[in-house]
C-alpha cells in the first residue's frame, strides 16, 4: 500500500492531510501549499493571464488545468476543493467570476462579469443540524465550446451547456441547454435554437 492509498484507506489520517493542506472551517489553502505546492502541481497553458487579485482556493489534490491564451479576471474566485476545475484553451473568464468544482470549460468560452458556476449543494434535510455541517453533495458542471455566459448569471449543479450556446444575462440555468441555443430567464427556458436548414436562429414553437 502507498502512501496515497493509505492516506486514503483513514478518515483519521486524511482529516490529518486536510488540516495541514488548510486551516479548519476555511476554503483557502495555508500560504506555504498555494507557494510552494500549486505552481508545481497545476497546470497553466501559454500566453495565459490570471490577474493579481484572482482568489485562487485551489488544493493540490484535485485539477486546476488552464489551456493556452485564457485569462481570468481581477477577483474571480476558483475553487477545487469538491473536484476539478478545467478550464480550455482561449477563455475569457471575466471580472468577480465564481468557479467552484466540479466544472469543465471547453475552449473559446466567454463567461461575461459576476457569473456563479456552482457545482456544489449543501445539504439541509437534517433540522437538528446547521446546514453549514451537513454533507455536501456535488453535480459536474460542463460548459462546452464557443459558449458565451452572459453577465449575472448562474448556473447550477449537474448543468451541462451545449456547444455554442448563449446564456442570457441574469438567467438562472437549472437544466441543460441544448447546442446552438439561447436560453434565459429564471429558471432559464429556450428563447432561439439554430435551425441549419434555414441558416437561421428561430423561435421555439
Amino acid at each position: 500500500m502507498n502512501i496515497v492509498q493509505r492516506i486514503k484507506s483513514s478518515e483519521r489520517n486524511k482529516l490529518l492531510v486536510l488540516r495541514l493542506l488548510m486551516p479548519a472551517g476555511q476554503a483557502r489553502p495555508r500560504w506555504w501549499v498555494r507557494t510552494f505546492v500549486n505552481p508545481w502541481v497545476h497546470k497553466r497553458g501559454k500566453h495565459t493571464v490570471i490577474r493579481r487579485h484572482v482568489i485562487l482556493d485551489v488544493l493540490p489534490f484535485r485539477k486546476f488545468v488552464v489551456g493556452d491564451r485564457t485569462i481570468i479576471e481581477e477577483f474571480s474566485c476558483i475553487n477545487n476543493g469538491m473536484g476539478d476545475v478545467i478550464i480550455g484553451d482561449n477563455c475569457t473568464i471575466g471580472l468577480r467570476n465564481t468557479l467552484i468544482a466540479p466544472v469543465t470549460i471547453g475552449n473559446n468560452v466567454i463567461l461575461a462579469q459576476n457569473v456563479c458556476l456552482s457545482g456544489l449543494n449543501h445539504g439541509y434535510q437534517d433540522i437538528h443540524t446547521p446546514i453549514r455541517d451537513q454533507k455536501c453533495t456535488t453535480g459536474q458542471i460542463t460548459i462546452e465550446d464557443d459558449c458565451w455566459i452572459g453577465s449575472n448569471s448562474v448556473i447550477t449543479a449537474g448543468v451541462t451547456v451545449g456547444r455554442h450556446a448563449v446564456v442570457a444575462a441574469g438567467s438562472v440555468v437549472t437544466k441543460d441547454v441544448p447546442a446552438f441555443s439561447v436560453v434565459g430567464g429564471n429558471p432559464a427556458r429556450l428563447l432561439r435554437q439554430y435551425n441549419a436548414a434555414t441558416g437561421e436562429w428561430e423561435r421555439p414553437h
